[in-house]
């Protein structure tokens, strides 16, 4: 059955355009994770796209691997990636299926479920970080690797798009991203401007030089 907003099915239909299209329609977007722990919905404030072998910046810019072969698979589905060795991020995938495009969910809103959502960040001092960045947004959502290909319209899960797209968003460089793609070139970070909690921008630092000896 569908829920309030957008329909489902008009939802997949959207997912499935190029990320760079959908990334604005995606913001003030309702994602729901159901659990036996209490449902939680985050409003997404702030995405990052991300276009595959066309992008340097890319999990998928090297060809389909283990990690990240969901990608490539059909609009509509989370990607969920391991990294640092302790966060888990969040994806949704978007476009044709095998471009290996999508979206990061990089900052959100909690506005149900707030208290499974304080639990599992362990109680941060203000309920505006509980989804304040990507591995935040991930933990506050209950999503680790056991999500990942999960459809983000069919139980445990619910995307809700609102009926029209924001009417002002912000956009710029994507924040963290090393390299080419995370330079001016590349302004594929979206976000609601005017108070949700964002991301704030830093650019990646370049790696560091070794010394070689002689």
């Amino acid at each position: 059955m569908d829920h309030p907003g957008t329909s489902s099915s008009r939802v997949r239909e959207l997912l499935g355009g190029s990320a760079l299209d959908v990334a604005p329609r995606l913001l003030g977007a309702r994602l729901t994770s159901m659990s036996k722990d209490g449902d939680v919905s985050v409003r997404i404030t702030e995405v990052e796209a991300y276009l595959g072998a066309d992008d340097p910046g890319s999990h998928a810019f090297r060809g389909r691997t283990a990690r990240n072969a969901t990608m490539f698979g059909p609009a509509g589905h989370l990607y969920v990636y391991f990294t640092y060795g302790m966060h888990h991020c969040a994806n949704v995938v978007c476009g044709t299926e095998g471009w290996a495009t999508g979206l990061l969910l990089r900052a959100g809103e909690t506005v149900e479920g707030l208290e499974p959502a304080r639990l599992r960040r362990s109680r941060p001092a203000s309920d505006l970080d509980l989804a304040r960045g990507p591995a935040r947004l991930a933990q506050a959502l209950g999503l680790d690797r056991r999500s990942d290909g999960a459809d983000v319209l069919a139980d445990p899960f619910r995307l809700v798009l609102p009926d029209t797209p924001p009417p002002v968003v912000g956009q710029g460089p994507r924040v963290g991203v090393s390299g080419v793609g995370g330079t001016a070139e590349y302004p594929w970070r979206f976000w609601l401007p005017g108070g949700p909690p964002v991301s704030r921008y830093r650019p990646a630092k370049p790696p560091r030089a070794r010394k070689v000896e002689p």
